[in-house]
């Protein structure tokens, strides 16, 4: 009889444990590869934005310490213009995109392949936020993107109602003048019921 042993058949050279582990390590290599590439080369287009924006950096005014014009490391790097608005690279390396950190969730301020496109919206978003300091320290409260809405919506004009608002305008009127009617219908029963008896009265005395 035989033991159990004498029955395992030795492990083939190419399935051994160590060939295994040096596969999965060449594998994590090439994806750490295809990583360091992604990040170097959103880094570099980065780089050249902020080289472009350069002077605009260098002209914010010295006492204003809320903006960062820095480039952040990691795998998503990131040209932090404030502690709430950054530029990032989309997943196709190409397209810049501007983006806002609010209350209500990211918003995209600006989406373009064109840097210097991304490079004017950001231009803008710093003038707006230079300008809306300094209304505060001259004690106007009130941001100057609202103002720049309020703004665009008086050179637009009034607002034309739509379909839809036109019927629930008529709508309202029609319903303003149902109600008119029943109650000038109900004041009239009540007269009625309130006077029967002197109209009952007034017949008999004839």
């Amino acid at each position: 009889m035989h033991d159990a042993a004498d029955k395992v058949t030795p492990m083939e050279p190419s399935r051994k444990l160590a060939n295994a582990i040096r596969e999965v390590k060449n594998a994590l290599a090439d994806r750490d590869d295809v990583v360091v590439d992604l990040r170097e080369a959103h880094r570099a287009r980065l780089d050249l934005l902020a080289a472009e924006l350069s002077p605009v950096f260098a002209d914010v005014p010295a006492d204003m310490d809320n903006f960062d014009f820095a480039i952040s490391s990691g795998l998503q790097p990131r040209l932090w213009i404030d502690a709430v608005a950054h530029v990032q690279m989309g997943s196709d390396r190409r397209t810049y995109r501007f983006l806002r950190d609010t209350r209500a969730g990211r918003i995209v301020l600006a989406e373009s392949t064109d840097m210097r496109v991304v490079a004017d919206h950001v231009t803008r978003y710093i003038a707006e936020r230079v300008v809306e300091r300094q209304r505060l320290m001259e004690g106007m409260a009130e941001p100057v993107a609202a103002t720049f809405r309020r703004q665009e919506v008086l050179e637009a004009g009034p607002l034309q109602p739509g379909p839809a608002e036109r019927r629930r305008r008529y709508s309202a009127i029609l319903s303003g003048v149902a109600m008119v009617a029943a109650g000038a219908l109900v004041g009239l029963v009540v007269s009625a019921i309130l006077l029967w008896d002197r109209l009952v009265a007034m017949q008999f005395s004839f």
